[in-house]
């Protein structure tokens, strides 16, 4: 078993993301974001789920927008269109499954 360390969002600045973790079919992220900071639209070829560590962000995906906090967790499908907006200060895990 290993245990990975990820950054405080409150201490990275000029830093945006980290990979935590990557093997052959899976990846971690950590993504820290500051209220107002936007990803433009993209998309991955792997299963995506998304944990709010802390924070709020708002995710628009063909049309739909939905927000992701501490209380719920986002799945996306693979090539899905997504953008995101930070509501407030956040702190992301993303993960990327692939089959």
């Amino acid at each position: 078993m290993e245990t990975k360390e990820t950054p405080n969002a409150l201490e990275v600045k000029a830093k945006k993301s980290a990979a935590v973790l990557q093997t052959a079919n899976a990846k971690v992220m950590n993504i820290q974001l500051r209220k107002g900071e936007a990803i433009p639209e993209h998309n991955a070829d792997a299963e995506v789920v998304i944990v709010v560590r802390k924070g709020r962000v708002r995710f628009t995906s063909d049309g739909e927008t939905v927000e992701a906090t501490p209380e719920n967790v986002l799945h996306l499908a693979p090539m899905e269109n997504h953008q995101l907006l930070a509501e407030e200060d956040s702190d992301l895990l993303v993960f990327q499954i692939k089959a």
